[in-house]
């Protein structure tokens, strides 16, 4: 029977500042069968299916207690959420194409982007930790390659790189265009680069056309 642990994997869900696993669940309920532990999931599950204002949902390979989108305008305001956490355009394009042409390079962002240089941007995104560097290039001058991380699935509500929407509903969404050259991306959904030894980015340089609104 899993319903003395139901109410333990709800308030460790709950609880927990990231989405946590079903193999971290496992292991923190050490000795309780893994089936009756996934009983237990279901059942929240079903709970939250209801109305109200929170929803159990599959994020990042994990689970997460979270309120409803249709809630979030309510929510921003007990945060106040200050309008200099906002992303740039320049930036979510670089994220875009880091994320359907990972893992890839400076050079090579900027060449889709059509600008010559993406450093600054960069900089930024891997202060936010959504991107990270994910090794090197074998080519000449072996260049930092660049690949999205797991805050960055769970900022957007992802479950894994599969679930990005198709280039065009993207552009849509963010309201202006996407390089075309993402429409010809191919998604490599596995491995996913979180567990990638992260190599020391190269020094954060001036982007004129960045800016943090």
């Amino acid at each position: 029977m899993s319903d003395h642990l139901k109410p333990i994997v709800e308030a460790l869900i709950f609880a927990s500042p990231e989405p946590l696993t079903l193999k971290t669940l496992c292991k923190l309920l050490d000795g309780e069968p893994r089936e009756d532990v996934e009983s237990a999931l279901a059942s929240i599950r079903a709970d939250y299916d209801r109305p109200g204002g929170l929803q159990l949902v599959e994020v990042a390979g994990g689970y997460q207690i979270v309120t409803r989108p249709e809630l979030h305008e309510w929510v921003r305001k007990l945060f106040h959420e200050r309008t200099t956490q906002k992303l740039t355009v320049q930036s979510l394009e670089t994220l875009a194409v880091i994320a359907y042409k990972q893992p890839v390079t400076a050079p090579e962002i900027a060449e889709i982007r059509g600008v010559s240089s993406s450093n600054g941007v960069l900089s930024t995104l891997i202060e936010r930790k959504l991107i990270k560097t994910v090794g090197r290039k074998q080519v000449v001058g072996r260049p930092f390659m660049y690949g999205t991380t797991r805050e960055f699935l769970e900022r957007f509500g992802l479950n894994d790189l599969g679930d990005l929407p198709k280039v065009e509903e993207l552009s849509d969404a963010l309201g202006f265009d996407l390089p075309p050259a993402l429409a010809e991306a191919t998604v490599t959904t596995s491995p996913l680069p979180f567990e990638a030894t992260e190599e020391k980015p190269p020094p954060k340089a001036t982007d004129e056309s960045e800016t943090i609104h």
